[in-house]
């Protein structure tokens, strides 16, 4: 009997629709989930001049330097909550294409669910300590697609979460901009809107 894996989906990677894109078949939930022992935080920040996207701003096409995503952090507490996503050893791998400025970690010990026993184990992803940034690069954008996708997932996933989703996560450090995606190599299965 092959082991039972699970992702922690803390950002993004929440949205199911997102997820389905990524894996490429229909994707449930397999629970609700805290991270104990981490702090979700604005702090992985991508280089939007170099990376495999590339957005201006929709209002004025100028191109912010850096774009922020969320993360997590080690820290002391209760941790930010998301979802459990099932998955294969070769999903696994898919993930860690989609997530390239996050190492994959193990974190099968720090989570607190009631409602999925029996997964062997659970990883999520962290920011690279390349793409970690302990305060926003000058210039630094959120881009809205993103905020609002993430937002949603949360929503979506009953009630209070979104809730605990913004205490857990505290407010936006930089600004939120409407973007156009300008330069697009980006691997198939990767979102396109952010």
């Amino acid at each position: 009997m092959s082991p039972r894996l699970a992702v922690f989906a803390y950002g993004s990677l929440a949205s199911l629709a997102s997820a389905e894109r990524t894996l490429g078949r229909p994707v449930e939930r397999a629970g609700l989930a805290r991270l104990a022992g981490w702090r979700r935080r604005w702090s992985q920040a991508r280089d939007n001049l170099c990376s495999e996207k590339t957005f201006a701003r929709a209002d004025d096409g100028t191109v912010p330097p850096h774009c922020l995503g969320l993360n997590i952090e080690r820290r002391t507490g209760p941790g930010p909550n998301g979802l459990l996503i099932e998955i294969t050893e070769d999903e696994l791998e898919r993930l860690a294409l989609r997530e390239i400025r996050y190492d994959r970690i193990d974190v099968t010990a720090e989570i607190a669910t009631s409602d999925q026993p029996g997964l062997n184990r659970v990883f999520t992803f962290t920011a690279k300590p390349r793409n970690y940034a302990e305060t926003p690069p000058p210039g630094a954008v959120i881009l809205a697609t993103y905020a609002r996708a993430v937002e949603a997932a949360f929503e979506s996933m009953g009630p209070d979460q979104l809730a605990l989703f913004r205490t857990t996560t505290g407010p936006h450090p930089v600004e939120v901009i409407e973007g156009v995606l300008v330069r697009d190599q980006i691997p198939a299965g990767n979102p396109r809107e952010w």
